[in-house]
């Protein structure tokens, strides 16, 4: 992602305010993870006791938490802006208040979600875990909640580290991760092979990687492109001579669009792309408007990749 997108914009908060807020957590109880930068998922617990409260960087990573914690858990999502950037995020007080009182948190780690680190460090009495850790896929990459095996592993930690906080409800945490696991591998049955047939794409950035790996669809994007849009530098016009010769050839059977990254290159190729005749996939980094389920998330990438290279 990167800063030229369309973002919320969120203050940020001095070192002192957080201190001084985070003196009143205790007093704050629910209501701390409920401020302008964070997200806050929690029902009734029909089975009475205290929630779990978790933290996570994204809602992405919130979501899956959920699906494992289930009514056991209060999760709050620190980014559930789709316009937000977690490059640039700045924390604010509800957000330290919410880290200081999380029993687990999760971040995306890899350089992706930096401002977490100072969050972590709130919570001190909180099991944490890193999604990029946690994944291992030996890739540079740090897009891995589209990793759907590395995000499996995710959820068997979550289950494990909740279920260290929560004993009592060990069983119901590994009984939702199966289930959650379960639908993953749909996913992977229906993902599988769907570039079997030789399919090359083109991206504006490397967000998908993990999903086209899964398909075996080529990524045939020059390195100088996808390295120039990462870093936020001009793309060299021999890269997108190359992007543009590419969809204008019709070599590929779609362009790979991270719809949270508007740039006037990647405005460019989208345009060539449909004057092309090309299907334009869009992918996001955040959850999209109104979704708050990884899996139906996910179902509707995995579709729609499918769907374009039929």
């Amino acid at each position: 992602m990167n800063s030229r997108r369309t973002k919320s914009v969120f203050a940020a908060v001095s070192a002192l305010a957080v201190l001084a807020l985070g003196a009143t957590a205790c007093a704050s109880s629910d209501k701390a993870s409920t401020g302008s930068g964070s997200q806050n998922a929690s029902a009734a617990n029909p089975g009475g006791g205290e929630k779990i409260k978790v933290v996570a960087s994204t809602d992405v990573w919130g979501s899956v938490v959920t699906a494992v914690g289930g009514d056991k858990v209060e999760v709050t999502s620190i980014i559930h802006d789709p316009s937000a950037d977690p490059h640039s995020y700045e924390t604010t007080a509800s957000d330290a208040i919410a880290a200081k009182n999380a029993k687990l948190t999760l971040s995306n780690g890899g350089g992706y979600d930096d401002f977490f680190s100072k969050l972590a460090d709130q919570a001190t009495g909180a099991q944490k875990l890193v999604a990029v850790d946690i994944a291992a896929t030996g890739n540079e990459n740090e897009h891995v909640w589209y990793s759907l095996p590395g995000v499996e592993k995710i959820a068997d930690q979550v289950a494990a580290k909740l279920g260290e906080i929560q004993p009592a409800s060990k069983d119901a945490f590994t009984a939702n991760a199966t289930a959650f696991k379960g639908k993953t591998q749909e996913l992977l049955k229906k993902v599988s092979g769907l570039g079997g047939s030789g399919a090359k794409v083109v991206a504006t950035e490397p967000v998908a990687h993990y999903l086209l790996d899964s398909a075996k669809v080529t990524d045939a994007t020059p390195p100088a492109f996808a390295e120039a849009v990462e870093a936020e530098q001009d793309v060299p016009a021999a890269a997108l001579n190359e992007v543009k010769q590419l969809i204008s050839g019709k070599q590929v059977k779609a362009l790979v669009n991270n719809a949270q990254t508007t740039t006037p290159v990647t405005q460019q190729v989208v345009g060539d792309a449909k004057n092309a005749g090309i299907a334009v996939v869009d992918v996001t980094e955040t959850l999209p408007q109104g979704v708050t389920d990884y899996i139906a998330w996910m179902t509707k990438e995995v579709d729609a990749l499918a769907g374009a290279l039929k």
